[in-house]
C-alpha cells in the first residue's frame, strides 16, 4: 500500500471519533433534555441496527485492502449517522423553542406579579392614609364628646324642648349624629379588613415573585443550554459532510487498486482449490485402497467360512464393519451460531460487482477458541503472507465420511494452536479468533469442502 493513502486512514480514524462525541450528545440530549423514554428506545435500537448493519458490511469487504475497507466503512459510517445527527438536531432545535417559550411565559407572569405588587403596595397606603384619617376624626369627635362640647343625649333633648316639634327635631339630629358615628367606626373597621387582605396578597405575591425569579433564571439556563446543544449539533452535521467529501474523493483514488486485489482474492481462492483438489484425490485413492483391503477381507473371510462348513466345525465370522457415515459428523467452529455474513455470492458494495464468499462469517470475539469440525488431520498452518487475504489459516482433513471427502478451512486466526502433520479430535481448539489478512474486524471464517466444492456449512446437520 501507497503512503499517499495514509490520510484516508487518519480521516476515518478522526471521523469515528465525531461520531463517539456526536453519539454521546445524542445520548444526553434524549435523556436529559427533551426526548422521551420511548424515542430514546427507539434511538438505542436504530444504533444496535445500525451496528449489525456495519457488522455484516464487513464481512462483504473480506479479502478488500484493510485502508480501502476503512475508507469505505468509514464513508458508510457517515451516510448512517447523518440522519442521527439531524434528528438530534431537530430534536436540540425543539427544546430550544419550547424552552423560549417557557421563558416569555414565566416573563410575562412574572411581569403580572409585579405589577400586582405595585398596585397592592399603592392600595396598602392609600388604605393605611385613609384609616389615620377616620381615627383621627373619630378620636377628635371623642374627645368633644368627653368635654361636653356640642354635647347631645336625650336627657337634654327632653328638658331644652319648647314643643313637641322642637323636641322632635332635636331627637332627628341626635339620632343622625349617632348613625354618623356609627358609621364612621364600621368604615374604619372595613378599611382596616381590607388593609390586613392586602398585606397578606402581598405576602403571598412577594413570595411568588421570588419564586418565578427562580423559574425564569432556570428558563434562561434551559434555553442558553439548548441553544448551545443545537449549534454543536450544527456543527457535528457539518463535520459529517465535510468528512463524507473528503471520504468520497478518497475513495474514488483508491477504487483504481480495488480491481487488483479482488484478481488477488481469486487468485487466493483458485490455489486453494487446487490444493484442495490435490487432497480430495488423495482421499478418494486412500477410500478405494481401503474399499480394495476391505473387499479382500470380506473374500477371505468367507472363503474360511466355506472351508470350514465343509469341515461342519466352523462359526460363521462376523461381518466388516460398514464404513462411517457423514450425518451430524460436523460440528461447530464455536459454541454460538451467529451469521454476520452468509455462504454464498456477494455483492462488493464499492463497485457492485459479484463475488463468491465460499465460507460462513460468524460472530466471534477477538482470542476465542475455534474448535476442529471433525477430527482429522491438520494439512496446514499457513500465515498471512502465504494466504494473501485470508490471514493465519488452518486445513484440516476429515478424509471420507459416508463416500465423500472432506476438508475445515478456518481463516483469519489471531494465533495457532496446531500444527501440520497433527492429528486432531472433534471438538480440540486449532486457533484463537482473529482479524489478520485483508478484513475490518474479529470474526469466524468457516468453509466446508466436499469432494473439491464449498457447500454451506449452516445447511448441514448439526448446524
Amino acid at each position: 500500500m501507497s503512503t499517499n493513502l495514509a490520510p484516508a486512514r487518519r480521516t476515518s480514524r478522526r471521523f469515528r471519533g465525531a461520531v463517539a462525541a456526536a453519539l454521546v450528545a445524542l445520548s444526553l440530549t434524549a435523556v436529559g433534555t427533551v426526548a422521551q423514554a420511548d424515542e430514546r428506545d427507539d434511538l438505542v435500537r436504530e444504533q444496535e441496527q445500525n451496528k449489525a448493519e456495519r457488522e455484516k458490511l464487513q464481512s462483504t469487504l473480506e479479502g478488500v485492502d484493510t485502508e480501502l475497507a476503512e475508507t469505505y466503512l468509514a464513508l458508510e459510517d457517515a451516510k448512517t449517522q447523518l440522519p442521527i445527527a439531524q434528528e438530534a438536531l431537530a430534536a436540540a432545535e425543539e427544546a430550544l423553542a419550547a424552552a423560549e417559550r417557557k421563558q416569555e411565559q414565566v416573563a410575562g407572569r412574572l411581569d403580572l406579579a409585579e405589577a400586582e405588587a405595585a398596585s397592592l403596595e399603592t392600595a396598602i397606603a392609600e388604605g393605611e392614609q385613609e384609616i389615620d384619617t377616620t381615627r383621627s376624626a373619630m378620636g377628635e369627635l371623642a374627645r368633644s364628646t368627653y368635654r361636653g362640647d356640642n354635647a347631645v343625649n336625650t336627657l337634654t333633648v327632653v328638658l331644652d324642648a319648647s314643643s313637641t316639634d322642637d323636641f322632635l327635631k332635636s331627637y332627628a339630629v341626635m339620632e343622625s349624629a349617632v348613625r354618623s358615628q356609627t358609621q364612621v367606626l364600621e368604615d374604619l373597621q372595613t378599611a382596616a379588613a381590607v388593609t390586613r387582605n392586602q398585606r397578606e396578597r402581598q405576602v403571598a405575591v412577594t413570595e411568588r415573585i421570588g419564586e418565578l425569579k427562580v423559574e425564569a433564571d432556570n428558563a434562561v439556563v434551559a434555553a442558553d443550554e439548548a441553544r448551545a446543544a443545537a449549534a454543536e449539533h450544527k456543527t457535528e452535521i457539518e463535520q459529517i459532510q465535510a468528512d463524507m467529501t473528503v471520504l468520497a474523493d478518497k475513495l474514488e483514488e483508491q477504487k483504481v487498486q480495488y480491481s487488483g486485489q479482488l484478481a488477488e482474492l481469486e487468485a487466493d481462492n483458485a490455489e486453494l482449490a487446487r490444493e484442495i483438489a490435490a487432497i480430495d484425490e488423495a482421499n478418494r485413492k486412500a477410500e478405494e485402497e481401503r474399499r480394495r483391503k476391505a473387499a479382500e477381507a470380506e473374500r477371505q473371510r468367507l472363503e474360511r467360512e466355506r472351508a470350514a462348513a465343509s469341515r461342519g466345525d466352523a462359526r460363521p465370522a462376523p461381518p466388516a464393519p460398514a464404513p462411517p457415515s457423514s450425518n451430524g459428523l460436523l460440528r461447530r467452529p464455536v459454541p454460538t451460531l451467529y451469521v454476520t455474513s452468509s455462504y454464498g455470492y456477494r455483492v462488493y458494495p464499492i463497485t457492485g460487482g459479484w463475488f463468491m464468499h465460499n465460507g460462513v462469517d460468524l460472530r466471534s470475539a477477538c482470542g476465542n477458541p475455534q474448535h476442529a469440525s471433525a477430527g482429522g488431520t491438520v494439512i496446514s498452518t499457513k500465515p498471512p503472507w502465504a494466504t494473501g487475504t485470508s490471514g493465519n489459516q488452518v486445513m484440516i482433513n476429515h478424509g471420507v465420511l459416508g463416500g465423500s471427502s472432506y476438508i475445515t478451512v478456518y481463516n483469519h486466526l489471531t494465533r495457532f494452536a496446531v500444527s501440520p502433520g497433527q492429528h486432531v479430535s472433534q471438538g480440540q481448539v486449532i486457533g484463537y479468533t482473529g482479524a489478520t489478512g485483508n478484513v475490518t474486524g474479529c470474526h469466524v471464517h468457516f468453509e466446508v469442502w466436499k469432494n473439491g466444492s464449498t457447500i454451506d456449512p449452516m445447511g448441514m446437520p448439526g448446524f
